[in-house]
């Protein structure tokens, strides 16, 4: 009996420590914000946040310090992907109806460029060593566009429509979802081609994905089945993989802590603790809400953002966790 209520303890003070390690400390209403919330970005010095809120053809900019909607910019096409350049302050949002990446002044959220990928825009990711945005588009490609001038620049060739990727920092390689080609997708970005596909350990539906560069590891959240993928950077093989909630759809790698943070449509967080390079572990899984499933980890603010969409009595509004 005593071993058994140890153990009970034990299980108990264990799923507490791990409940902790996110804690909701805010909720932002997006009053009037319908349909599907696709991807979010940061000015971090400006303590701004900017939310695609595809379903409502609308991007939402929040102010953090004030916790609420400042500023809608309407009439967009289901706008997908975002990226913020603090140097420029430019603000790009990429359309799928239309395939246009809009290029605003991120003060009076003025047009004053855009770029025509014809279809389907979708990720969007900016280099600041090079001042080159990267915007996957259509069927197959990779847009580049000059942040300086706005004026595209390149194109890279994929396989089929490009979902998530991760530039380097102390590289020149460009790691991709391709999911309808079953595979991620190394492009060399000096060359501007690819030079490689690694598989994703039998498991189908890769969307989001996060790079821990120091230790070469790449982690890839598929939806078929739903588990986390480990690659090796340096060979491309499978280091490991982990069952996780299902419809991932946005992770993060947060390097502090040594963890990553998966956000899931089932309505669930899942916390996944990286003991060294090749061993993982599930903590725990954080419940949200049904269909919540973009977010953006802010690990200067020790926050993870997670993007609600209005379903049923579940209003549209974003929360903020705190790590732990």
């Amino acid at each position: 009996m005593a071993a058994a209520l140890l153990i009970c303890q034990t299980a108990i003070a264990t799923n507490e420590h791990n409940a902790a390690l996110l804690q909701l400390k805010q909720t932002i209403p997006l009053p009037g914000v319908e349909g599907r919330i696709d991807h979010l970005d940061l000015d971090i010095s400006g303590k701004r946040l900017f939310v695609c809120a595809l379903g409502n053809n609308t991007v939402e900019v929040i102010d953090l310090n004030k916790g609420e909607r400042v500023h809608t910019i309407s009439g967009l096409g289901a706008p997908q992907g975002v990226a913020f350049v603090p140097e420029l302050n430019r603000l790009l949002v990429a359309n799928d109806k239309g395939g246009v990446c809009n290029i605003y002044d991120a003060n009076s959220f003025q047009l004053i460029g855009k770029v025509d990928f014809a279809d389907d825009a979708d990720n969007v990711r900016y280099d600041s060593a090079s001042k080159q945005i990267y915007v996957g588009f259509g069927s197959g490609g990779i847009g580049i566009i000059n942040a300086v001038d706005g004026k595209q620049v390149g194109s890279i060739k994929l396989a089929a429509h490009p979902e998530a990727f991760e530039l380097e920092r102390q590289g020149h390689r460009i790691f991709v979802n391709v999911p309808n080609a079953r595979h991620v997708a190394v492009v060399d970005r000096d060359k501007g081609e690819v030079i490689a596909t690694w598989k994703t350990d039998g498991a189908f539906g890769n969307f989001p994905m996060a790079l821990d560069e120091a230790n070469h590891r790449l982690f890839v959240g598929c939806r078929l089945p739903s588990k986390l993928v480990v690659l090796d950077t340096a060979s491309g093989k499978t280091v490991t993989s982990v069952g996780i909630s299902g419809d991932p759809d946005d992770l993060s790698y947060d390097r502090k802590r040594h963890r990553v943070y998966v956000i899931c449509g089932a309505g669930k967080i899942d916390i996944i603790d990286q003991a060294d390079a090749n061993t993982y572990k599930a903590l725990t899984k954080i419940s949200t809400a049904d269909g919540a499933r973009s977010g953006l980890f802010m690990p200067e603010r020790d926050a993870l953002f997670v993007a609600v969409p209005h379903r049923g009595s579940q209003q549209a509004e974003i929360r903020r966790y705190q790590i732990e």
